[in-house]
């Protein structure tokens, strides 16, 4: 594998267009609004594919440098567990990342808010380096929040509230009460990506001491669990749309539906945590789907 193929694998780059899931909605619900700016949508997806790139690189890194990542994962093998990456070369990587994040952020928060939105632009500031530091602390150190079971909270918030949430906020300067229910959504469906890699890995990381939530509930509880997070993603689109009903149009995200209970019947079947992985694309890709539907359904 070439230097570059190396680098790329380690990206994960099939994680990112569910990163950018909530972002799309958080834009079109803006669009609805007449509030949508192109570059402030275009450096928001740029911060936030890097921010989940960092992501990738520091869970490489941390798992990696723990050991989670052995033999006994089941998933694709890491930069850092190949030996294609040393640690040395992953930690500079990452540093590097910080720092183009950090670029697209300012970028974004200056585009968007500029001089006379002072304190919103110290508030996304803030925001931002949070950003960063939830990216890195998933994994990496000693009180990695990932190992204690937290990283579903971490998801849902960040890839749901903040996601939608904040990007609406960047075009139309305040919060409106009508995202936070594709916000719940799009948080719960992103937290369900998290909960059957962590299904997938319950052995792995079992052996590891990384202590994920499908660990400490085992793998029953994780399946009810999973069945709420994705079947409720579901009800509370179906009710966004519901309450907010202008045409037929704003109902064609309901098509994802479809993939989404073939998941969910996939996932009541098995017994064998090794066969969930191809669930996880399939579950990542009905996630963006769904997103780019339901907002293009208030637009279109």
């Amino acid at each position: 594998m070439s230097n570059f193929s190396k680098w790329i694998s380690a990206m994960r780059l099939r994680t990112l267009p569910l990163s950018i899931s909530g972002i799309i909605v958080g834009g079109c619900l803006a669009a609805y609004d007449g509030f949508f700016n192109g570059v402030i949508f275009a450096l928001a997806i740029l911060t936030t594919l890097s921010l989940q790139i960092l992501s990738n690189l520091a869970n490489d890194y941390g798992d990696g440098v723990k050991g989670t990542d052995n033999a006994d994962r089941i998933g694709p093998m890491r930069a850092l567990q190949s030996g294609d990456i040393t640690a040395s070369q992953m930690l500079l990587a990452i540093k590097i990342n910080v720092l183009i994040t950090l670029v697209f952020a300012i970028s974004l928060i200056g585009v968007s808010f500029g001089a006379e939105n002072f304190l919103m632009s110290i508030f996304f500031l803030v925001l931002g380096v949070a950003c960063v530091v939830a990216a890195i602390k998933y994994t990496v150190g000693n009180s990695a929040y990932g190992y204690r079971g937290l990283g579903d909270v971490f998801v849902f918030l960040f890839f749901g509230i903040v996601s939608v949430v904040g990007s609406y906020v960047l075009f139309v300067k305040q919060i409106d009460y009508i995202t936070f229910l594709p916000a719940i959504a799009i948080g719960m469906l992103s937290a369900g990506v998290l909960n059957l890699n962590n299904m997938r890995d319950i052995l792995s990381d079992a052996k590891s001491n990384k202590n994920t939530l499908v660990v400490k509930l085992g793998a029953e509880k994780a399946k009810h669990y999973h069945y709420a997070l994705v079947g409720g993603a579901m009800l509370i689109t179906a009710l966004f749309a519901i309450i907010y009903y202008t045409s037929p149009k704003n109902l064609i995200f309901v098509i994802v539906y479809i993939p989404l209970i073939k998941h969910l019947i996939t996932v009541y079947k098995n017994d064998v945590p090794r066969d969930l992985d191809p669930e996880l694309k399939k579950l990542a890709l009905s996630t963006f789907f769904l997103s780019v539907l339901l907002g293009l359904g208030f637009i279109i």
